[in-house]
């Protein structure tokens, strides 16, 4: 049931949605400089549309990549570009005559469902930066700044009559290119105008580079200090979390990676970065505060497993845990025999303590007690409820 459930959640809209990318790029490389097509629908094509099908294809099929990208960050805005694209892909795949065109419109069609039936779970907004934000913005306004000023003084820009003309000059000039083919042969207004875009250009670039570059790198430092960057902990679903780190919890991460995906909250960053050189996901933050478990996706989080060495500080957790997500099966670890009720009485589904236990059954095969060790093995081997 839990396959089931992986299966039909988000993680397939995803998978679907790269596979049309990757099939669109395919499918559009191998028709570029095709001047025209043969696909089952090519009579009623105008030709204008036959004549650009290889390389909108390959766009489209890059644009489908950003939008998969967005998907895995649960972006509603990747919801609606995806749910946009997929007929573009699908059309695009019956113009174009191609080996890859039959999988690229069937997986196009199919992708559409199970979007549509996962629309809920993509409703996180874009998150941008102020930076990110003022760096869009001038480089929006220097391709439009550009793109109008070469077009209204065509006469003085020799090559340039059309709109498309001036958008091309526009990108060629402020991405330092400079291919020489479109150059200002009139007035010093044209030179100074071009000077202009040269400037803008550069700057509102190197603006929109630093942006995406910068979250790259902080992406990398996170992996190295053993934290998981924000699309990873995107693509958690019906996880684990464990709250807390120490002795107490390691036996815990033990038997968790040969059951299920999960993610360790612990206040300290050189447990994490341990954690993290281990291949266990970790992120550092205190487990009793709203910001860390939400970061580790508490509200789609199946269980939540309590165990900080710290009864009161369990206590906290446990009451925040239940609050977010009132659903999840919270189970604590308590280190006193005294604070079992009281974790129960916090929230807690379930309170085992580790060391009651085992200090029991330490002291009762000291007294000549038979069969504590066989006790010990059964428990160990215990998986549900008909092992007991």
């Amino acid at each position: 049931m839990e396959e089931r459930r992986g299966w039909l959640g988000p993680k397939l809209p995803i998978h679907l949605a790269s596979a049309v990318a990757i099939l669109s790029v395919v499918t559009g490389l191998l028709n570029v400089g095709t001047a025209s097509i043969a696909g089952p629908i090519a009579e009623i094509v105008p030709s204008a549309i036959q004549q650009t099908a290889g390389f909108t294809g390959s766009l489209t099929g890059f644009l489908m990549l950003v939008s998969a990208y967005g998907l895995r960050r649960r972006l509603r805005v990747a919801w609606f570009s995806t749910i946009v694209l997929l007929p573009v892909t699908a059309f695009q795949g019956l113009v174009q005559s191609a080996v890859v065109s039959v999988p690229l419109v069937v997986l196009s069609v199919l992708a559409v469902a199970p979007l549509l039936v996962n629309y809920r779970r993509f409703d996180r907004q874009i998150d941008l930066s102020i930076g990110q934000l003022a760096a869009l913005a001038a480089l929006v306004g220097t391709l439009i700044y550009g793109t109008v000023g070469t077009y209204a003084l065509r006469d003085d820009f020799g090559g340039v009559e059309t709109l498309t003309d001036a958008l091309y000059y526009t990108v060629v000039t402020a991405s330092t290119v400079g291919y020489g083919d479109v150059i200002p042969s009139g007035s010093d207004g044209a030179r100074l105008f071009a000077l202009s875009v040269v400037v803008l250009g550069t700057a509102s670039f190197a603006l929109a580079l630093g942006s995406l570059i910068g979250p790259m790198i902080q992406a990398r430092f996170a992996r190295a200090l053993g934290t998981m960057t924000r699309s990873q902990l995107d693509q958690l679903e019906n996880h684990v979390l464990v709250a807390g780190y120490g002795d107490l919890t390691e036996p815990i991460l033990e038997e968790l990676q040969t059951e299920t995906d999960f993610i360790v909250i612990t206040p300290d960053g050189d447990a994490a970065t341990g954690l993290g050189n281990r291949d266990i996901n970790a992120i550092v933050g205190d487990p009793s505060d709203d910001e860390p478990l939400r970061r580790a996706g508490i509200e789609r989080a199946r269980a939540v497993l309590v165990a900080t060495n710290d009864d009161a500080q369990d206590a906290l957790a446990i009451l925040t845990a239940r609050q977010l997500n009132p659903d999840a099966r919270i189970v604590a670890a308590a280190t006193d025999r005294d604070n079992i009720e009281k974790l129960r009485r916090a929230g807690a589904d379930s309170v085992i303590s580790p060391a009651v236990i085992g200090g029991h059954l330490l002291v009762q095969s000291a007294m000549g007690g038979e069969g504590m060790e066989s006790i010990a093995d059964r428990l160990l081997a215990v998986e549900n409820d008909d092992d007991l």
